[in-house]
């Protein structure tokens, strides 16, 4: 995604106002998350040891920021990428039952990033999981708890508009859920990215399942790591994948915008075919992926939800640096105060 600036852009809160905004969405959204899926907040670490298998390996290509610690005979560390696994092995830890689960918030840095409207050196989430049975790996646990997450958005949507009536809600009352597959079959032509603009736009809000497993034309919709969603198990509606990504038209951009991405999470089977695809079967010898493969780990659902982008959103801002501090290119940060958005 390259860098948009909106036609006759006009901020709809000015940045001290906005501050304050962005501490109702924050404390709002965590309030309502936790009550909706029975969460518990817990502390996160920004680093974790390198080699464990617990840090999130995204596509499988980003490096990691990492440095060594003395103190521990020069042991390497890596900034995390997110919290996908390390969530899981916390549920574990604490023993937390069917039906409950945890968050936290997840800061971390992706040096990485191709800097546009949405994405930045800096990545703040929730990152939340909760423990299931094995009769809950299936779509409709998956989609259920897609409208929880969607109705609590809707509903920070609600305050907002309460506490400032010009920003007005955009949201549909229902999120759409679509496969990917489904996706390339009524729009064969267009890239994954254009066949999301064009469901996002038609309706509003869409949640498209199965990220990871090539489609019939041998790609994937989108990149997955193979050891945590599981995108490969067949589910309900003869497609494959358990996971998925929550996607919402922006108005402001007039692009579709990404605010979560989530699933169950794999089992021992289908961690170790995912493995297998990706050829990289090397992984079940590390940490988490024995404990995993051992029947260690307790079943779960996850994901994370980003919070830069859930206040962008729902202020109607048109970058992300507008909620968030962060660096910038020197030509985008002129881009953007001539286009009268002021960046953080």
């Amino acid at each position: 995604m390259s860098l948009i600036i909106p036609q006759k852009y006009k901020q709809k809160l000015l940045p001290e106002t906005t501050e304050i905004a962005i501490k109702t969405i924050k404390e709002g959204f965590q309030t309502e998350l936790a009550a909706a899926l029975n969460l518990r907040r817990v502390t996160a670490p920004l680093f974790v040891l390198a080699g464990t298998g617990l840090n999130d390996d995204l596509n499988g290509v980003e490096k990691a920021v990492s440095f060594n610690i003395e103190a521990m005979d020069n042991k390497r560390a890596e900034v995390v990428h997110s919290l996908a696994k390390w969530k899981r092995a916390k549920l574990g830890a604490y023993d937390i039952a069917p039906g409950y689960g945890l968050y936290t918030d997840m800061n971390a840095i992706r040096t990485f990033e191709e800097l546009d409207n949405l994405h930045s050196l800096y990545v703040d989430q929730w990152d939340w999981e909760k423990t299931i049975t094995a009769a809950d790996r299936n779509l409709d646990y998956l989609k259920a708890t897609v409208a929880k997450i969607y109705n609590v958005v809707r509903e920070i949507e609600r305050r907002i508009y309460k506490q400032f009536p010009h920003i007005t809600p955009v949201l549909p009352e229902k999120v759409t859920f679509i496969h990917s597959e489904e996706l390339l079959k009524e729009y064969p032509d267009l890239s994954p990215r254009e066949r999301e603009a064009k469901a996002a736009k038609k309706y509003g809000a869409i949640f498209i399942i199965g990220i990871g497993n090539p489609l019939s034309n041998g790609e994937p919709h989108d990149g997955r790591a193979p050891d945590y969603d599981d995108w490969i198990t067949e589910n309900e509606d003869g497609y494959s994948g358990l996971n998925g990504d929550l996607i919402f038209w922006n108005t402001v951009l007039d692009a579709p915008f990404e605010l979560s991405s989530m699933g169950i999470r794999v089992n021992p089977e289908s961690l170790m075919r995912q493995l297998e695809q990706r050829g990289c079967t090397e992984r079940a010898s590390l940490n988490f992926h024995k404990a995993l493969l051992a029947g260690e780990l307790p079943l779960s659902i996850g994901g994370g939800i980003g919070q830069s982008r859930l206040c962008m959103f729902l202020l109607q801002k048109a970058h992300i640096g507008e909620v968030q501090a962060s660096i910038w290119p020197e030509d985008q940060i002129a881009k953007c105060k001539a286009a009268g958005i002021d960046l953080l």
